[in-house]
């Protein structure tokens, strides 16, 4: 097992190419699921999480070649229908192959899913949706079982703004008889990155980046080229470690509309952004506001942003305050913090930071993905050596996280434990 090493203190100064988004390019690579024809998929990041979801697509049915950053994925001459728990049980996305194998072969069994502990994250409203659409499903022995002699176009309202429902319903409904309309929809950039990619494969799509998405099915799609966008979490994650150290980065082959919402909050941090075409400028002084957040779907303020935010607040000049309010469970960074100086307090679904203090070297662990940037930040900005443990999580969704923090100037090394 690998660990990460930083003698922090170092000011970050330069420039980060930004790789393609974990999140987009996930579910794109599924959508090749809901045909037989040749599909290209370029700008797909070197993660776990990705090869992880290549094993799994393999295992289906499918034949997939990488060069660099580009997948090409062929059909053999059958389809899987049953995703099994050793594959699905490594990340929580592999449930999104539901939608298009059902549409696709009219069952399937899928494993119920893994994933990051950072709450609960129920698939209920991937089945009830299901339902709607004339699906009959059982859950037994951990698998989820469901069956359709033809999936109905229906109008259905999710509970949640669900990501991974809205993927996974979209894709089944491209493919089902009729209109489907999706009430309280996610709007995420990652929804529309995917359905910009199904509208390439002749599905027919209207109200992209709106919560309310119209499907009218169609009998088949064919392949498709399509290119993935950056990814907005690491895009965010260097910005803020722009602002934890004082420093100014500028990051490549991003999409400043998708920030908006954390270039907004950097500057009330007194953190200076530019952005330009496919860049952004980050310019900071040592000096940081403090800021209060609360986390929200898009185009609110990320969650998968909070844990890095909060690093940034304890180097703020004052108090601020941190309210999660998409996951139940995701303070557990606030420990490791805690143990490298952080004054914190949790009530309820909000922490309250302490600014003013100072950080020092510590040996932490990672519990999940977004904590564990958490975690590099703070020893990016810390006095002294921080280790950090259990960084597998991170490999999950940063693609040459130290060989581009140490480009810029930061003092981070791996090594075996």
């Amino acid at each position: 097992m690998d660990l990460l090493t930083i003698h922090g203190g170092k000011r970050l100064s330069g420039t980060i190419p930004v790789s393609g988004s974990k999140n987009a390019g996930l579910p794109v690579m599924i959508a090749s699921l809901l045909t037989d024809e040749p599909c290209i998929i370029d700008n797909v990041p070197h993660l776990d999480d990705i090869e992880t979801l290549i094993a799994l697509l393999v295992f289906l049915g499918k034949e997939i070649s990488r060069y660099k950053d580009r997948l090409e994925i062929k059909s053999t001459p059958s389809l899987y229908a049953e995703a099994p728990y050793e594959l699905v049980r490594r990340m929580r996305a592999s449930i999104v192959v539901m939608g298009p194998l059902l549409a696709r072969l009219g069952r399937v069994k899928v494993s119920l899913p893994g994933g990051c502990a950072i709450g609960g994250r129920p698939i209920n409203i991937h089945l009830d949706g299901f339902k709607a659409m004339g699906a009959d499903l059982k859950i037994e022995q951990g698998y989820v079982e469901m069956t359709a002699k033809a999936l109905q176009g229906t109008a259905f309202h999710l509970d949640f703004a669900s990501v991974g429902a809205t993927e996974n319903l979209m894709m089944a409904a491209a493919l089902a008889k009729g209109r489907t309309t999706l009430i309280n929809a996610a709007m995420e950039p990652e929804i529309e990155d995917l359905a910009n990619c199904l509208i390439s494969m002749g599905a027919q799509i209207k109200g992209i980046g709106t919560e309310t998405i119209t499907i009218d099915g169609v009998e088949k799609l064919h392949g498709f080229e399509h290119r993935v966008i950056p990814d907005r979490i690491e895009a965010g994650t260097y910005m803020i470690a722009a602002g934890i150290t004082g420093g100014d980065l500028t990051l490549t082959g991003v999409i400043p509309e998708h920030m908006k919402t954390l270039i907004v909050k950097l500057e009330q941090a007194g953190v200076k952004v530019e952005a330009g075409d496919g860049r952004i400028a980050v310019y900071a002084s040592r000096s940081i506001k403090p800021v209060n957040i609360e986390t929200a779907v898009y185009p609110g303020f990320p969650t998968d942003l909070q844990a890095q935010w909060v690093a940034l607040m304890t180097r703020a000049e004052g108090d601020s305050s941190v309210t999660e309010r998409v996951f139940e469970n995701r303070f557990m960074h606030i420990a490791e913090l805690q143990r490298m100086g952080a004054e914190i307090q949790i009530r309820g679904n909000t922490a309250t930071v302490v600014g003013g203090g100072t950080l020092s070297g510590a040996d932490v662990m990672v519990s999940d993905l977004r904590a564990g940037a958490a975690l590099v930040l703070a020893g990016l900005a810390a006095s002294g050596e921080t280790n950090i443990h259990r960084i597998y999580h991170l490999d999950r969704g940063y693609e040459h996280l130290e060989e581009k923090l140490s480009a810029v100037g930061a003092e981070i090394t791996r090594s075996k434990e």
